[in-house]
């Protein structure tokens, strides 16, 4: 049984008063992962992997129980599949900069991603040539299949596409278009930043190839993530970066990459986060992702309804709950988002976010809005209570 009130308690930053519904952009970390990160800091600080001392081996110890931890969180084989990194950006990065691109090579991206997702794929055209081409979605965010199977075909390389929308919030079904793909041997990487912190992830049963996550939307610490790398493609993805920590042996004239994970681990790892991560996977397994789910719909329900009620408010995204996370995009009028987001904070004591979300050809290419929109976004520790707050303080300012 879900109690949104016990968790609460774990989260001392909302004593201050405040409404956060900005979860999207990054979540709120309980006390269990404060304490297990400073615990490192505090009991067992060293380097990992490195050392005989009794301390280098403790920390070595809890980081690798992490990667475990965040391995199984996703449902990966094997810690040897997860590369851990600061976050989703750079986990994308590592794929684009490890396949080997040609002219004849194609990339299928959506008109909904994240400039992570987007750029990404306009840099690779850029230096090497390579096609890509951009399926759109209605304003919505409701993908046809039969878009992805007209988009997809022999020479596509790669299909990159979010699981969950941060702008609409709509889930997108990564299971179908990943057999589309695979039907063409192109390879899938998922955007599993908004996905992974609010949806059951068994990257096993959707086959995708590669899945980057970050850990600061899902309760862990900033300076955190991972990319998953799919059995078949351990060998051939390349690292980001190379030095200490990744190489297996090396003489004058050449080296040779240690397995994975440590291959793409260069340097000294974000040591603390990891832990720190791996503490927010037990704690999300605690609660059970059934749970998350459950009442991520129950809060989306309420946002969608209060917020589409009130004259003069555009609520952007999918209208059925049950096809988007708890997050809601909206306008009041014509109100500059960033003067409504400003007045949510000052008067209300109620943090969204605003501005176009680091989506820019979503805005241009479903909406034509200059300014962006205002985004409130839920997890687990909002209340029914604080959605009704929100929407009372919107109905208020839309009649100003």
């Amino acid at each position: 049984m879900f109690d949104v009130q016990s968790v609460r308690e774990d989260f001392p930053i909302l004593k201050k008063g405040v409404i956060y519904l900005d979860s999207a952009a990054s979540s709120l970390t309980p006390e269990q992962v404060v304490l297990k990160e400073m615990e490192f800091y505090r009991e067992y600080r060293a380097n990992v992997e490195r050392g005989v001392h009794r301390f280098s081996q403790r920390a070595s110890e809890e980081y690798e129980k992490a990667h475990e931890e965040i391995a199984r969180f996703i449902g990966a084989p094997g810690v040897e599949n997860v590369a851990l990194l600061s976050n989703t950006t750079e986990g994308i990065n590592l794929v684009a900069n490890s396949l080997d691109w040609s002219k004849e090579d194609k990339i299928v991206n959506t008109v909904i991603e994240h400039h992570s997702n987007f750029i990404t794929w306009l840099r690779v055209r850029k230096r090497h040539g390579t096609k890509l081409e951009v399926v759109r979605s209605t304003p919505e965010g409701v993908f046809d299949l039969a878009d992805f199977e007209k988009a997809i075909d022999d020479s596509t390389k790669l299909v990159a596409v979010t699981h969950v929308s941060n702008v609409l919030g709509c889930i997108v079904p990564i299971k179908e278009i990943c057999e589309i793909a695979h039907e063409h041997g192109a390879k899938m990487l998922v955007d599993g930043a908004q996905g992974v912190p609010h949806i059951h992830t068994d990257v096993m049963d959707s086959e995708v190839d590669f899945l980057a996550f970050s850990g600061h939307k899902m309760l862990g610490p900033t300076g955190s993530g991972g990319l998953y790398i799919a059995e078949a493609e351990l060998a051939s993805t390349e690292p980001l970066c190379i030095g200490g920590g990744t190489i297996a042996d090396v003489s004058i004239d050449e080296y040779v990459l240690a397995v994975p994970p440590m291959k793409f681990e260069a340097g000294t790892p974000n040591i603390a986060q990891v832990i720190g991560l791996g503490e927010a996977c037990r704690y999300l397994n605690r609660v059970d992702m059934d749970n998350v789910e459950k009442w991520d719909l129950k809060l989306a329900n309420r946002l969608i309804e209060g917020l589409t009620e009130i004259e003069g408010v555009t609520v952007y995204g999918p209208k059925d709950p049950r096809q988007r996370v708890g997050l809601a995009t909206f306008n009041i009028g014509d109100m500059n988002p960033h003067d409504v987001a400003l007045t949510l904070d000052a008067e209300y004591d109620i943090a969204v976010r605003s501005g176009h979300h680091c989506a820019l050809p979503l805005m241009k290419e479903l909406f034509r809005l200059n300014e962006g929109t205002v985004r409130a976004s839920t997890y687990i520790y909002n209340t029914l209570e604080e959605i009704d707050a929100l929407v009372k303080a919107v109905e208020e300012i839309a009649k100003d």
